[in-house]
C-alpha cells in the first residue's frame, strides 16, 4: 500500500532550523530518510521551506482570493511529506513515529487514492 506521510513541525521545530541545533536537527532528518532509502519503503518526498513562505489561494466566484503565509492559525505546520510503500497500515505508522519530529509535532498519514481501486 502506498502511504502519503506528511510531517508536522512546531514553530520551534522550525526556528531550530537555523539555530545553533540546526546541524543536529538535519542529521536526524538524514538518518531517518536513509533508512527509509536503505529499507526500499520511500518512494519520494520532501522538506518544506517554512510556513511564512507558502501562499494559500480560493477562488469564491470569479475571484482568487490570495494569502501569504499559513492560511491556519496552528501549533504545528506541515514541513514537509514522503511517499512510502509498505505492506500496510501498521508498517506505515512504525516509519512514521521513527520521524524526528513525531515526538515534537505530529505525522499524518493517508493512503493514497487511486480511481481504479474504488
Amino acid at each position: 500500500m502506498e502511504y502519503m506521510v506528511m510531517f508536522y513541525e512546531t514553530q520551534e521545530d522550525f526556528a531550530r532550523r537555523n539555530g545553533p541545533q540546526a546541524q543536529a536537527q538535519f542529521a536526524s532528518w538524514v538518518a531517518y530518510i536513509n533508512a527509509m532509502q536503505q529499507a526500499g519503503v520511500m518512494r519520494a518526498g520532501n522538506g518544506l521551506q517554512g510556513p511564512m513562505t507558502g501562499t494559500t489561494l480560493r477562488v469564491r466566484g470569479d475571484k482568487r482570493q490570495v494569502q501569504d503565509g499559513p492560511f491556519a492559525d496552528t501549533k504545528e505546520q506541515l514541513g514537509g511529506y514522503v511517499l512510502l510503500d509498505v505492506a500496510d497500515l501498521d508498517a506505515a505508522l512504525e516509519w512514521a513515529a521513527r520521524a524526528p519530529c513525531a515526538s515534537t509535532g505530529g505525522v499524518e498519514l493517508r493512503p493514497l487514492f487511486s480511481p481504479s481501486k474504488t
